[in-house]
C-alpha cells in the first residue's frame, strides 16, 4: 500500500485552473465513489476549497498514477499542462501535508480556523461514499487530534486574519467610513456569515444578503440586521451597493459584465468595490475592466493578509514540531500494516467466505428455496468454512504433540470457558 496526496493550491496554480479543478460539495461524494473505482485505488478522500483541490488516496503498488489520470479526465483538463502546477506527496510527506493543511499552515491565511471544518467535510463526504477503510480513517482521526492540539497549545490562531476579515479590512481602506456604505453579500455560507459579522462590528450602514435559497438569506440577514433578496433579484438591487462581496458554490459567474455595467450607469459613475472570494469565481473576470469598478479576487487579498501574519510565525514553528512528532507516530502504525498481521488476514479471509456463502444463500432464495433452507445452508456452511482450517491444524498439532500451539489456541479461543477440559501442560525446558 502507498499513501499519496496530489493537488493544486493558491501557492502553485492560478485561479483560472483552480476553479476548473474544484468540486462542488453536493457532487463530492459521487466523485469519491468514482475515484475509488479506479484501478488500484483502495481508499480516497477529496478536499476542495476556494484555495485548493486535493486528493488523498491509499493505492496499491504500481497504481500511483491512477488518481492523477482520473482528476485530469474527471475535471476535463484536456489541453492543460497541469503537471507543472500539481504537487504530489507520498507516505510520510502525504501525512505531513494533511496535518499542515488542517492546522492552517498551508493556508493563505496562516492558522485560519475554517480549513479544519473543510477537512472534516472532506472526511464526511468520503465516509458517505464508503471511501475510507482503516488506514485513511485513522489518518483523518489523527489529523483532527493534531489540529486540536496545535490550536489549543500554540497561538497559531491569535489575531484575526481570516479571508472574511481581510475582505472587510480592504473595503475599509477604500471606504474610510463603512457607516456610509451599503454592502451586498452574495451567498449564505460560513465565509459570508463571518464577513457579515465583521461588517456589523464595523457598523456598516446597510446590509443586503442575496442567496439562491431565500430562507437561508433571510436567516443570515436576520441575525445581522440586514435585508434578504433572492439571487434572481440581484440585478434589481445591484446599483444600491457600494461594496459587493461574493462567495457561493456556483460553477458559473453570478455577476456578469453587462449586469455590473448597468449598475454603474444607474449609479451615475459612482465607483463600486467588488471582492470575489469564491472558487470558481462568482464575478466574471472582465468586470474588472469596467471604469469605476475595482474588482479583487481571493488571490489579490494575499498582500493584505501578509501584513497580519508576523505574530503567528513563532506559533507556526511550534506547530511544525508537534506535527513532526505526530507524523512519526502515524508512520510507525502505517509501517506495521506491511507486516503479516494475522488479525487482518483472518478478518479478510472470513469476510471473503461470508460474502461467497451469502451470495449462494441468496441464489437459493432466487431459485425458490424456502428462507429456512437458505438460513440453514448459510449457518452450517459458514461455520464449517470458518472452522475447517483451525480444526485441521489443531488436529495435526495434537498428533505431533505440539502442546505450545494447543495452549495458544486454548487461550485464543477461550476454549476452557464453561468446560472442565484441560489440555496437557506445556513442557518445561
Amino acid at each position: 500500500m502507498a499513501l499519496i496526496t496530489l493537488g493544486l493550491n493558491h501557492l502553485c496554480a492560478p485561479i483560472a485552473l483552480r476553479e476548473r479543478a474544484a468540486f462542488a460539495p453536493d457532487s463530492t461524494p459521487d466523485a469519491v465513489a468514482e475515484l475509488i473505482a479506479q484501478p488500484g485505488v483502495r481508499e480516497a478522500a477529496i478536499l476542495s476549497t476556494c484555495n485548493r483541490t486535493e486528493l488523498y488516496c491509499n493505492v496499491e503498488p504500481g497504481a500511483e498514477s491512477s488518481p492523477f489520470v482520473w482528476l485530469h479526465q474527471h475535471r476535463q483538463l484536456h489541453g492543460e499542462n497541469i503537471e507543472e502546477f500539481v504537487y504530489r506527496h507520498h507516505d510520510a510527506d502525504a501525512v505531513r501535508h494533511l496535518f499542515r493543511v488542517a492546522t492552517g499552515l498551508e493556508s493563505m491565511v496562516l492558522g485560519e480556523p475554517q480549513i479544519l471544518g473543510q477537512v472534516k467535510d472532506a472526511y464526511s463526504f468520503a465516509r458517505q461514499a464508503r471511501g475510507l477503510e482503516a488506514p485513511l480513517e485513522r489518518l483523518f482521526q489523527n489529523t483532527f487530534s493534531v489540529a486540536k492540539r496545535v490550536r489549543s497549545d500554540t497561538r497559531i490562531g491569535a489575531n484575526t486574519v481570516s479571508v472574511a476579515f481581510t475582505a472587510v479590512r480592504l473595503a475599509e481602506q477604500v471606504f474610510t467610513d463603512l457607516n456610509e456604505a451599503c454592502v451586498l453579500l452574495i451567498g449564505a455560507g460560513e465565509t459570508i456569515e463571518l464577513t457579515a459579522r465583521h461588517l456589523t462590528e464595523a457598523r456598516v450602514r446597510r446590509l443586503i444578503v442575496a442567496n439562491r435559497t431565500l430562507d437561508n438569506a433571510q436567516a443570515l440577514a436576520g441575525r445581522f440586521g440586514g435585508y434578504a433578496i433572492p439571487l434572481d433579484d440581484l440585478e434589481k438591487h445591484l446599483a444600491e451597493a457600494d461594496i459587493v462581496i461574493s462567495s457561493t458554490a456556483s460553477r458559473e459567474p453570478v455577476l456578469t459584465r453587462p449586469m455590473v455595467a448597468a449598475a454603474i450607469a444607474a449609479r451615475r459613475r459612482r465607483p463600486m468595490f467588488l471582492v470575489d472570494i469564491a472558487v470558481p469565481r462568482d464575478i466574471a473576470p472582465d468586470v474588472g475592466k469596467l471604469d469605476d469598478v475595482f474588482l479583487y479576487t481571493i488571490d489579490d487579498l494575499r498582500e493584505v493578509i501578509d501584513e497580519n501574519l508576523r505574530s503567528r510565525q513563532q506559533a507556526a514553528r511550534e506547530a511544525e514540531a508537534m506535527i513532526e512528532l505526530s507524523v512519526e507516530h502515524f508512520m510507525d502504525w502505517w509501517r506495521a500494516l506491511d507486516l503479516r498481521n494475522p488479525v487482518s488476514m483472518v478478518r479478510r479471509d472470513a469476510e471473503a467466505s461470508r460474502d461467497e456463502i451469502l451470495n449462494k444463500a441468496r441464489q437459493l432464495l432466487a431459485r425458490g428455496r424456502s428462507p429456512e433452507e437458505a438460513l440453514d445452508y448459510l449457518a452450517h456452511t459458514l461455520t464449517n468454512k470458518l472452522l475447517h482450517a483451525p480444526s485441521a491444524n489443531l488436529r495435526a498439532a495434537a498428533l505431533r504433540g505440539d502442546s505450545e500451539l494447543l495452549h495458544a489456541a486454548e487461550k485464543l479461543f477461550d476454549a476452557q470457558s464453561g468446560s472442565n477440559a484441560r489440555l496437557p501442560k506445556k513442557p518445561r525446558n
